[in-house]
């Protein structure tokens, strides 16, 4: 399946499907639409949303800055924005990872 990306003034957005706690960090691939993160930080004081933050910024090659958690800070299934690529560019990332 392929990752749902929305196109916004600048910006794109996605869902994103996060498993804190695990032995290492890593982006799995997609799953009904989101993009499926794995996280070893665990779900404390927002520890696990800075790690998908860099998580994010080193696979998308922008800084931490350009990415927020819209909706889902204290979920699992989290939407998020990044400033600075193309929806395109998103999807051509998942399609490869």
């Amino acid at each position: 399946m392929t990752l749902v990306v929305q196109e916004r003034a600048g910006a794109v957005r996605f869902s994103v499907r996060v498993q804190p706690r695990n032995s290492r960090s890593a982006i799995v691939g997609v799953h009904v639409g989101a993009l499926k993160v794995k996280l070893n930080a665990a779900p404390v004081d927002g520890a696990a949303n800075d790690e998908l933050v860099e998580l994010l910024a080193e696979w998308l090659g922008v800084p931490a800055r350009a990415i927020t958690i819209v909706q889902g800070a204290a979920s699992r299934s989290k939407l998020v924005e990044v400033s600075g690529v193309t929806a395109d560019h998103v999807r051509l990332r998942a399609d490869g990872d």
